[in-house]
């Protein structure tokens, strides 16, 4: 929640601005008669080693496909890598984009968001640039951020397996595409999370198995996502007898052929 500070060390409030006073220094219910708190306007929670941890600002808060999404919280989670030097998060056209800096590969980032954020806290564009544009203030000047491009793999590789060919059909329906290559990435092809909400859906019914979301932020190209499936699937049938495996081959006909 928001960072509230009390005590006899709170000011009064702002020079000549008496709006503002209002909005910032507010009853104190926990103090005594006639107290205040300050609303510094951070967000923060309180950890159970009893420290405060920093969230970024409430202001900065942009809200993506119906989400809330603080982009000081992205940014911790990439610069808590080691090769990353400086990282900004800003929202264009409804999707979220990571700017940074460092030899940090781009793909190793994306793996290492998905690891703890939840997929629509995952960025999905990035960029890499030498230095953040900063303001005479010293902050990021959000403003100048150059603007980010959507990818696509240039060289065209067919879907190869059976696994592969049902992620491409699939794809293909939610995203409204014609073709859908095996190095195709999801999220370069126009995919959010709430797309990636329809290829788990559309995944179940067509093989009966529970795909994981952040599976397809983690394993983002069709191959990636394909291999991922068909260890799932070799997952449950190594819980079934030789029997059990049998039984299903004869009365089941195969999902990865008939998608």
């Amino acid at each position: 929640g928001e960072l509230c500070v009390g005590g006899a060390g709170v000011a009064w409030g702002y020079l000549g601005r008496p709006a503002l006073t209002a909005a910032r220094f507010v009853p104190d219910p926990f103090g005594p008669p006639g107290s205040r708190l300050y609303r510094t306007g951070d967000r923060a929670r309180l950890r159970n080693d009893g420290q405060l941890e920093f969230l970024g600002r409430l202001d900065d808060q942009v809200k993506v496909r119906g989400y809330r999404i603080e982009p000081g919280e992205v940014e911790a989670r990439l610069l808590a890598h080691p090769d990353v030097g400086e990282a900004a998060v800003a929202v264009r056209d409804d999707t979220l984009i990571a700017y940074v800096t460092g030899p940090a590969p781009l793909e190793t980032l994306r793996r290492h968001a998905a690891e703890t954020l939840p997929p629509y806290m995952v960025p999905g564009l990035w960029a890499r640039l030498d230095r953040l544009p900063l303001t005479t203030s010293g902050k990021v000047d959000r403003a100048a951020l150059p603007e980010v491009e959507p990818e696509r793999e240039t060289r065209f590789v067919p879907p190869r397996t059976d696994a592969e060919r049902l992620v491409a059909e699939i794809w293909a329906e939610v995203l409204e595409l014609d073709q859908i290559g095996a190095l195709d990435d999801f999220f370069h092809l126009g995919g959010h999370s709430l797309l990636a909400v329809q290829v788990t859906a559309r995944i179940r019914a067509n093989v009966e198995i529970d795909l994981p979301i952040r599976t397809i932020f983690a394993r983002r190209t069709v191959a990636e996502l394909a291999t991922a499936l068909e260890e799932l699937l070799m997952e449950e049938l190594t819980g079934l007898s030789d029997e059990e495996v049998l039984g299903l081959l004869e009365t089941t006909p195969d999902p990865l052929e008939n998608p």
